[in-house]
């Protein structure tokens, strides 16, 4: 078991930048794959970025891409999300998620298959 807790959340201006980082605790982290995921107010939660156990490989959703980078450390137990030109829309509640039934370089942006969660931190991007 793993325990994840998000910090790094607050209130920008639309083109500002914010590092969200997940601190894990329990088992071993580099057996995890890692994710972000968000939640906007009336919305279901959506994939954000994920990355592999050794941090290898990335994936994206698509209206993040080029604006978001995903990290981790796994001599820190940490994973980053970096977040650049943000706008309005990406105003959510963040959360970080691990897998453990991820294996090699694989990354999934499947919900149902991410194990643990986070309490999430909100970030609000203002116009």
């Amino acid at each position: 078991q793993v325990q994840l807790v998000e910090s790094g959340g607050g209130l920008v201006q639309a083109g500002g930048s914010l590092r969200l980082s997940c601190a894990a605790s329990g088992r071993t982290f580099s057996w995890y794959g890692m994710g972000w995921f968000r939640q906007a107010p009336g919305k279901e939660r959506e994939f954000v970025a994920a990355i592999s156990r050794s941090g290898s490989n990335t994936y994206y959703l698509d209206s993040v891409k080029g604006r978001f980078t995903i990290s981790r450390d796994n001599a820190k137990n940490t994973v980053y999300l970096q977040m650049n030109s943000l706008e309005p829309e990406d105003t959510a509640v963040y959360y970080c998620a691990a897998d453990s039934s991820i294996r090699g370089s694989a990354v999934t942006t499947i919900l149902s298959e991410y194990d643990y969660w986070g309490q999430g931190t909100q970030v609000t991007v203002s116009s």
